[in-house]
């Protein structure tokens, strides 16, 4: 189904952008776009539009008189939170869950050191809501509001560290927060043991324990890795 509000265009990508990080279009294949604007029944227009996008993603680039090249994996950019969302969507969804989800374990204990620092008591309060909102969520089946807390807990942490480095990679932890949820990579209902983590992750951020926030949520990272060792092996 194409995104709301992108039009043809996002049509297109629906299909093509999966496609390439699927591996149907390996590196080096050629794509010709009054062919691809046949295919999809779409004008070159539209078309050019659709490659203009991939191009930002760096997925493909192209060149007069050779067509739109698939660029090889290592130069997109993976940190793209739709090309994070099409991996997810394809049969590179373990390995891209473990890439993020060690990505966070190197980034977020250290985040939560600097929130538990500088925080402002906003932010505090924020975060605290978060964890509550999980907790409420956490039992009967209710992944999907359980999530949205998820996601606007760790969007705290990284944000309020006051490094925007870190700030940036609030959609590509959302990502994969999300992805875990929507391909159904996760119990049915959270681990307990890990929301209470959360919460005393927000009670260390209050009382300025920078030591015992990055301890907390180093814990966390190592029991996502965990859970995609039973879930997504």
């Amino acid at each position: 189904m194409s995104t709301p509000g992108r039009g043809l265009h996002g049509r297109v990508l629906d299909t093509l952008g999966p496609a390439i990080t699927a591996g149907e279009y390996p590196p080096g294949s050629i794509l010709r776009t009054d062919e691809l604007a046949q295919h999809f029944e779409v004008s070159r227009s539209v078309m050019r539009e659709a490659v203009r996008v991939l191009e930002s993603m760096h997925l493909v680039e192209s060149r007069r008189r050779v067509g739109v090249t698939v660029r090889p994996r290592c130069e997109w950019n993976v940190y793209d939170p739709q090309v994070i969302r099409w991996r997810l969507a394809g049969a590179d969804r373990p390995h891209q869950l473990r890439s993020l989800t060690v990505l966070r374990s190197a980034i977020e204990p250290v985040a939560a050191g600097l929130t538990a620092r500088l925080a402002t008591a906003e932010q505090c309060a924020e975060l605290t809501e978060c964890a509550l909102g999980m907790v409420a969520h956490s039992r009967g089946h209710r992944l999907r509001e359980y999530l949205f807390h998820d996601v606007a807990f760790h969007r705290v942490i990284l944000s309020a560290s006051g490094n925007e480095m870190f700030a940036r990679l609030g959609d590509v932890v959302a990502e994969v927060l999300t992805g875990r949820t929507r391909h159904e990579v996760m119990f049915e209902d959270p681990d307990p043991a890990a929301v209470t983590l959360h919460v005393q992750v927000a009670e260390a951020v209050r009382a300025r324990d920078a030591v015992r926030a990055e301890e907390l949520t180093r814990q966390i990272t190592v029991g996502a890795l965990q859970e995609l060792d039973i879930l997504a092996p």
